[in-house]
């Protein structure tokens, strides 16, 4: 039983072996000139941090575009105060998702050869768009994702750590066997992409039903044959999710796994399914040792394994601690919990709320 758990154990240091992440380097040549795009609504205290962070840059994009989606708050005025354009986004049509709607408003005034779409709730880190630029200049690169790098501050916001380390491994990127230059996905808090290649794909026009539009844009950027590349984000893009308290962070999660295991190829999601069952028998079988004979106390060998690997994963991608590692069965059950609520309101037509709209968890490609 102990063997059979750690064959389980090792699963996930095959599923998320290493997060690279951009070059720390400073020079660049021949910067390209980036539109960053931010779709906003009802963001003004992000905001106010995530455009501070872009005038403290070294080397800043040829222009910003905040697209303000309906804000009820100061939005625009925040953004007039860092000096982006503002651009009031029309009115939701039907069958667009409204971050999808207000990227593509975005897109259609920008002037620059890439876009980058970022979300109000990142932060960039001092000389984020030179790396950023090293990283995108690589090869034949035609569309660059960094996963941010997760800031965790209040306890609560610890129930996050099984959803950032799922987000990381659909990518595909990280595995021991998968590669930055060939990823299956696609980060959705940052994305830039080559003029060209993104209108190519029909830019966000082609993907305005999809909550999880970047797990999108990666296939259909694939299927023309550009190159992308996936990244980890530390060093270069922060956030912090849902600092609003636990009913933002529950509905968020449930938003984005409405369709994440749709998306995710389905033998990464066997193994991850194994590798968390494993975790689960193990601290079962752990808390259960002291009172059967026939499980030897050491198999609280396999529960430690398991804290001890948690911690090493999620600190790769975010400042998690080492007392949620500890408590990871009830990570693994919040994450289970949430995502089966996604699950049935994705099977039976169900709904989510997310920033005062309310939207179909089923996704139709009809819309």
């Amino acid at each position: 039983m102990i063997w059979f758990i750690l064959a389980l154990w090792v699963l996930g240091f095959v599923l998320l072996w290493r997060v690279p992440v951009c070059p720390d380097e400073r020079v660049v040549d021949a910067p390209v000139n980036i539109s960053l795009i931010i779709p906003a609504r009802n963001e003004e205290h992000n905001l106010e941090r995530l455009l501070a962070s872009v005038a403290r840059q070294s080397l800043k994009p040829f222009e910003i575009i905040v697209v303000d989606d309906e804000s009820t708050d100061r939005t625009a005025d925040v953004a007039r105060k860092y000096g982006a354009i503002v651009l009031p986004a029309p009115p939701l049509p039907d069958g667009w998702r409204g971050k999808n709607w207000a990227c593509w408003q975005g897109a259609q005034i920008a002037c620059g050869d890439a876009f980058l779409f970022l979300d109000a709730d990142a932060i960039l880190q001092p000389g984020a768009f030179e790396r950023i630029h090293l990283a995108y200049n690589h090869g034949d690169c035609r569309g660059l994702s960094l996963g941010p790098y997760h800031e965790v501050q209040k306890p609560y916001e610890q129930l996050s750590a099984v959803f950032n380390l799922m987000m990381f491994v659909g990518m595909g990127s990280f595995s021991l066997t998968g590669s930055p230059d060939d990823p299956r996905g696609l980060f959705g808090p940052f994305c830039l992409f080559d003029r060209d290649a993104y209108q190519a794909v029909g830019g966000h026009e082609s993907v305005r039903g999809e909550i999880l539009e970047n797990m999108s844009f990666c296939a259909l950027l694939r299927g023309k044959g550009f190159k992308l590349r996936c990244l980890g984000g530390k060093g270069v893009v922060h956030f912090r999710m849902y600092p609003d308290g636990p009913a933002s962070l529950i509905e968020g999660w449930r938003k984005a796994f409405a369709s994440g295991a749709s998306k995710t190829e389905p033998l990464t999601l066997a193994l991850t399914v194994l590798w968390m069952t494993g975790g689960m028998l193990a601290w079962m079988l752990s808390m259960i040792s002291p009172l059967v004979s026939f499980i030897p106390p050491i198999i609280t060998v396999t529960y430690a394994a398991y804290a001890i690997s948690m911690f090493i994963m999620l600190r790769m991608i975010g400042r998690f601690t080492w007392w949620s590692c500890a408590l990871y069965p009830f990570l693994l059950m919040a994450f289970f919990i949430i995502f089966f609520r996604s699950a049935f309101a994705r099977k039976f037509g169900g709904q989510v709320t997310w920033k005062g709209r309310t939207m179909d968890a089923e996704l139709s490609k009809d819309e």
